[in-house]
């Protein structure tokens, strides 16, 4: 049986918190540029040839080195992450089909209520009992070759955990669009109920060749199927 990787997404996590710091870095050599009241490309020295004297031009030489050496960094960061997100898609895609080839054996045991979790299970896709879990919202399109395909997210999946939006904080939908605004090229954890077991995914919204930054339609639950 194939399972998805505990490691391989562990590692596509750190891999986004190192990201994260970079940019960090960035925006604070970027507010030292802001100071100066300079960018990245203007001069530094006076009509005469000689230093400015109304900026720090040490600190801005410095500033300006450190800001490139973090942007080559970061290119290198988001590739290694493009390359963590394709495999650890392509392991849940694998463990997502034995899994249908097992539903209706297992719906029986679901159906009990021992409440007793399968061992062995990786913890990205995990057989516990959800019945509790409120979700708030769910997925009725996913198109082909979008940023949600890639990150795992399949047509009926009910989103438990959008980001930091959750049953405990959910108001409408306007949260989940808020959260893809401010992170677009970023990873959003996602967390969706699918044939009674939750899954953890990491998704990057992004632009793509279809329209929107995911490529998947969310509704609210109550919502009618066509």
């Amino acid at each position: 049986m194939v399972v998805p990787s505990a490691t391989s997404r562990d590692a596509v996590l750190e891999l986004v918190k190192q990201k994260e710091a970079v940019e960090q870095k960035i925006a604070d050599q970027g507010k030292i540029l802001e100071a100066n009241r300079v960018g990245m490309t203007d001069p530094l020295v006076d009509d005469a040839g000689f230093p400015r004297n109304d900026i720090d031009v040490y600190q801005v030489r410095q500033a300006r080195h450190q800001i490139i050496c973090l942007q080559n960094d970061l290119k290198a960061l988001m590739k290694q992450i493009e390359q963590g997100l394709h495999t650890v898609h392509a392991e849940t895609s694998a463990q997502q089909q034995e899994n249908l080839a097992s539903t209706k054996l297992r719906a029986m045991e679901l159906g009990d209520d021992d409440g007793e979790s399968s061992s062995g299970q990786a913890p990205t896709v995990r057989a516990i009992r959800v019945q509790t879990v409120k979700p708030i919202a769910k997925v009725n399109v996913v198109s082909e070759g979008s940023p949600a395909q890639e990150a795992g997210i399949a047509l009926r999946d009910e989103i438990v955990e959008f980001g930091t939006t959750n049953g405990g904080n959910f108001r409408d939908l306007s949260q989940i669009a808020a959260v893809v605004r401010s992170c677009e090229n970023k990873s959003v954890t996602v967390k969706v109920r699918r044939d009674g077991r939750l899954v953890d995914l990491v998704l990057t919204p992004k632009s793509w060749s279809g329209r929107g930054l995911l490529g998947c339609n969310i509704v609210p639950m109550d919502s009618v199927d066509c």
